[in-house]
């Protein structure tokens, strides 16, 4: 019989091996999902992860969706990394947006290139706001951050219909919920003529390199990662766990509101009541299935980023319903869970003895 029995220390070949692992049983169950739904398997498995980087058009928007997941869960990793458990991304992102927005809607014609710094700072500190509520109310209260910050999600969702149903909505737009586009002015600049990517790719990639830094060359991250294993250490240390709490859950906001800012002003260009998009959510599986490492996270984004243009493909291509992208993820997360075990476990086969005992 099989028996898993506990390692003397974590495996570090398990730690990398487990999202391969993962992503492989994850393949194998889409297949059998394609089969059981009456589509070809290899078509399927096609669509999901060779259609979207076969072409130059189909690798920038890789790009486009990689972008916002990758700066949303940079954030998150410091979260997790201090465990504290902002699971609310996705309405600091929205509120990023939605400050965002605000800005460039104050751009006119005549309005010159600083609007476009403007609004990614709007976003920054529109995400940092939303989380240092729930900053606040666990240093101050003792909330569970986990409850507030979900609970945010509703309420900044909430915040983000009233304005685009009420005092921004587009008084051309024909009644439909959305303000007036943004100006020219306030349009990201983008990287290559003919395609979505803006300059917001490099700055993700610029702020996972910042933050590798931060977290393995800066006493500030050794002490926020410390402050996540061993409190009592990090306390024995002199490291503030407030200083922790509220280093990580800003920072954290800040690259979800940036995401935001980027996403309205860039692809978007209008404030609609679709801007949560439900990157907030993914971005926790994208830090996970990185190891909550800058390099990981930037290779399991571009996995997700994959899931999503999969998904919306196989829609239209294949007839399949689009919530197939929300199945692909979530078969990623638990596996990955199960595969987690082998890390702190090993697999031994154990034999009988002629009484049935092992």
């Amino acid at each position: 019989m099989l028996k898993l029995e506990a390692r003397p220390q974590a495996s570090r070949v398990w730690t990398w091996a487990s999202p391969l692992l993962a992503l492989a049983i994850t393949v194998l169950i889409g297949v059998a999902l394609f089969a059981l739904l009456g589509k070809d398997p290899v078509r399927g498995l096609q669509v999901f992860f060779w259609e979207p980087v076969k072409s130059a058009y189909g690798l920038g928007e890789l790009a486009v969706k990689a972008t916002p997941l990758l700066l949303v869960a940079l954030g998150l990793a410091v979260c997790f990394r201090s465990n504290i458990w902002n699971i609310g991304a996705e309405g600091q992102f929205v509120i990023g947006a939605v400050a965002a927005g605000g800005m460039a809607l104050l751009a006119d014609k005549g309005t010159g290139p600083w609007i476009i710094p403007a609004i990614l700072g709007a976003g920054m500190l529109g995400g940092m706001a939303w989380a240092g509520i729930v900053a606040f109310l666990r240093d101050r209260f003792n909330a569970n951050e986990i409850l507030v910050s979900l609970m945010l999600v509703y309420v900044a969702t909430l915040l983000l219909g009233y304005l685009v149903y009420g005092p921004w909505k587009d008084p051309l737009g024909y009644n439909f919920p959305q303000t007036r586009m943004f100006e020219r002015a306030t349009q990201i600049p983008k990287l290559f003529a003919g395609s979505r990517v803006t300059i917001g790719l490099p700055l993700a990639l610029v702020s996972a390199a910042l933050l590798w830094v931060f977290l393995f060359r800066t006493r500030a991250g050794f002490a926020l990662q410390v402050g996540g294993l061993a409190p009592a250490a990090a306390r024995y240390a002199g490291f503030s766990s407030r200083r922790t709490l509220w280093t990580a859950l800003l920072l954290s906001g800040a690259t979800a509101g940036l995401a935001g800012a980027l996403e309205v002003a860039g692809p978007i260009g209008q404030l609609t009541p679709y801007v949560p998009a439900g990157y907030g959510f993914a971005a926790i599986i994208v830090a996970f299935v990185g190891r909550l490492h800058p390099v990981g996270m930037v290779l399991s984004a571009i996995l997700m980023s994959m899931f999503y243009i999969g998904g919306e493909l196989a829609q239209s291509r294949l007839g399949l319903p689009k919530s197939l992208t929300g199945v692909f993820q979530g078969l990623l997360l638990f596996t990955l869970l199960a595969c987690d075990t082998l890390i702190a476990y090993r697999v031994r086969w154990v034999g009988m003895n002629r009484g049935g005992r092992a």
